[in-house]
C-alpha cells in the first residue's frame, strides 16, 4: 500500500524532471527526504512492479513523425503472448495491447506504429505481419491529435481521481 509520502513522490515525477545536474537530488529537498530515501522507494516502486521506467516522452510529431497508424490484428488466441512479447520488443511499436473482440469485430490485438509517412506505416506492419505469420489486420490512420498526455495520479491531496461511469 501507498503512503501518503509515496503518493507525493509519485505526483512529483508526473512533471518534467528538473534540468539540474541531480534532479533527483532536487525533488528529494522538495519533499523534505534525503536522495538516498528517494532513490531507494524508487527502486521498491520498481521491484514491487508499481512504476516500470522513468523515461523521456518524444514529442514524435515535432520530430518529423507525421503519420501514426493504429493496427488492429486478429491473433490466433494460443498466439497472444507470443506476439504480444514480439510487439513489444519492436522498435517501430510504442504501444501494444490485446482487447476482446466483438461480434462485428474479430481484432483483439493491437499496436501502435509512428512514421514519416502512411508508407512507412504500411511497410512497417507488413513487416510485423510476416515476421509473426499474421494474415488479418487493418490499418486505422489518425487524422488530427486531440489530445496527448499521459494519465496524472495522485494530483489532489493525494488522492486519485478515477471518476467510474455513473459519476458522468
Amino acid at each position: 500500500m501507498l503512503d501518503a509520502l509515496d503518493k507525493k513522490i509519485i505526483a512529483m515525477l508526473q512533471e518534467d524532471l528538473p534540468l539540474v545536474a541531480r534532479p533527483y537530488l532536487e525533488i528529494a529537498n522538495t519533499l523534505g527526504i534525503s536522495e538516498e530515501e528517494l532513490l531507494d522507494r524508487l527502486k521498491h516502486y520498481r521491484e514491487a512492479g508499481q512504476i516500470r521506467k522513468i523515461a523521456a516522452v518524444l514529442r514524435h510529431r515535432e520530430v518529423g513523425f507525421s503519420a501514426n497508424a493504429l493496427c488492429a490484428w486478429v491473433v490466433p488466441d494460443e498466439r497472444i503472448e507470443e506476439v504480444g512479447r514480439k510487439a513489444a520488443m519492436s522498435s517501430y511499436i510504442s504501444h501494444c495491447y490485446s482487447r476482446k473482440t466483438q461480434e462485428d469485430w474479430p481484432y483483439n490485438f493491437y499496436t501502435m506504429l509512428h512514421g514519416h509517412s502512411p508508407e512507412e506505416c504500411k511497410k512497417m506492419a507488413c513487416s510485423f505481419a510476416t515476421e509473426n505469420d499474421l494474415t488479418t489486420y487493418v490499418m486505422l490512420f489518425s487524422t488530427r491529435e486531440w489530445k496527448k498526455t499521459s494519465m496524472r495520479y495522485f494530483q489532489e491531496d493525494g488522492i486519485e481521481i478515477n471518476p467510474s461511469a455513473s459519476d458522468c
